[in-house]
């Protein structure tokens, strides 16, 4: 394993994992900016001051905006791990075979290459054995507190704006914003989920792990 790691630069190791992280602080960053304008826009609109970009990384309007879009993502991911463990579909890169066993069906054994909790054993282990799903799921609570926070900010200065009264938060969350903005997000999830689970049934991508063989059949399941 040393000596392949020495074949290849870091750049061509982690290439995949750099690439999508500097993606998305740039992406991060131009939301940033363009949401100061528009915010910055908006409180124009309202004769109100405008404010400098460093306060508006704390204001409703850029902390909802971000997490609700994380909290869909994460949701995205969490149900995708969890449903793909029993769940299958015929034909799809995408699905566990609905036949024989995969291996990362196998029991997990100690030995001197395998992580630390499998080594560990008991409830350490059973909590790894879970662990993508669980984190998945912790970042989607978090994220979803964070929009929510943001959301409920976001609409109270809006109302302070234009002369209204301030609505609790328990009070918000029985109004449509907040659930507008969570649906909007999530539907787009789960139709980019079902795209690849029935697209990968048909076409392909060839050199991609996401897609199968370009020769194999439509009925074989799985990569």
């Amino acid at each position: 394993m040393g000596q392949a790691n020495k074949q290849h630069s870091f750049l061509y190791r982690n290439g995949l994992g750099l690439l999508f992280v500097a993606l998305f602080l740039i992406t991060l960053g131009a939301q940033a900016v363009t949401g100061w304008h528009e915010h910055n826009s908006e409180l124009e609109q309202e004769k109100a001051a405008a404010i400098g970009f460093p306060e508006y990384l704390q204001t409703g309007h850029f902390i909802s905006s971000t997490f609700e879009n994380f909290e869909s993502e994460f949701l995205q991911m969490a149900l995708y791990v969890l449903l793909t463990v029993g769940l299958r579909q015929k034909g799809s890169a995408e699905s566990k075979s609905l036949d024989e066993q995969e291996d990362v069906d196998r029991e997990p054994q100690p030995g001197p290459d395998a992580p630390w909790p499998v080594r560990k054993g008991g409830i350490i282990l059973k909590l790894y054995e879970n662990s993508l799903s669980l984190v998945f799921a912790i970042l989607f609570f978090i994220s979803w507190a964070l929009h929510l926070y943001g959301s409920w900010v976001d609409h109270n200065e809006q109302q302070v704006l234009t002369g209204q009264a301030t609505d609790t938060i328990g009070n918000y969350l029985t109004q449509a914003n907040f659930w507008f903005e969570t649906f909007q997000n999530w539907q787009s999830e789960f139709l980019s989920i079902a795209s690849i689970v029935i697209f990968t049934i048909f076409l392909r991508q060839k050199g991609s792990p996401e897609s199968k063989p370009v020769d194999a059949p439509h009925s074989e399941t799985g990569k």
